[in-house]
């Protein structure tokens, strides 16, 4: 299972520095109701990575992810593709990233957060965790790499679950710094929310670059073994 670990970290690395769910949490408990929301987001967005990635294990179980204790064919076309996707998507953003803070623009659904209502920021945890384009690629890859491992279902739920805790480590942060500050945190996290907005589009493009061709790299030698 350590193996598994190893490959899987690198992915919930990715996944942790996510800066717009991190900005979308910090938002929601600046909120009135700030702690109800800040804890119905964890709960959406543990909820997102942990359905993906169980879906993900029940297909690879069935799909004979793992072949004589080696990954499938499909389970290195499935790394090929995602690195190719990742690769490109992340030149496009590093294309499109602000040059200045006066460039800096986030997403209009933001400045209505505080209007939404606990169902809605379930909602919107559970989209920028499991549909979100880098979240989802990296969970269904590092849910592939388990699946493939040729370890046992419990190992393998295991490993998922370590994967999810990591994952989540990036949006819970803001939420237990409010939980035990208080009022106290909001210029705190309100510096939290300015970097990540100006460095999103950088940041993103980097990880989804980097860990692309880490991906492209592990599909190849899949193929080629």
């Amino acid at each position: 299972m350590g193996k598994v670990l190893g490959d899987v970290l690198g992915y919930a690395a990715g996944v942790m520095i996510s800066p717009l769910p991190i900005i979308a949490m910090i938002l929601v408990l600046a909120t009135p109701r700030g702690r109800l929301g800040g804890s119905v987001f964890a709960i959406g967005w543990v909820v997102g990575l942990s359905a993906l990635g169980a879906v993900m294990l029940a297909i690879g179980g069935p799909g004979g992810a793992s072949a004589d204790g080696q990954p499938a064919t499909w389970v290195g076309g499935l790394k090929l593709g995602l690195g190719v996707l990742l690769a490109l998507f992340g030149v496009r953003l590093w294309h499109r990233r602000p040059r200045g803070v006066s460039q800096v623009e986030l997403p209009k659904w933001m400045g209505a957060i505080d209007r939404f209502t606990p169902v809605k920021i379930l909602g919107l945890a559970l989209l920028l965790s499991a549909a979100n384009v880098k979240n989802a690629a990296f969970t269904v890859a590092a849910s592939a790499s388990i699946s493939s491992s040729g370890i046992p279902v419990g190992e393998q739920i295991a490993a998922l679950a370590v994967f999810v805790v990591i994952a989540s480590l990036g949006v819970l942060a803001p939420l237990a710094v409010f939980l035990v500050a208080g009022e106290r945190a909001r210029s705190t996290l309100s510096g939290w929310k300015n970097w990540a907005a100006q460095h999103n589009t950088a940041v993103m493009a980097v990880l989804c670059f980097v860990i692309g061709l880490k991906l492209l790299g592990d599909g190849i030698a899949v193929l080629a073994a």
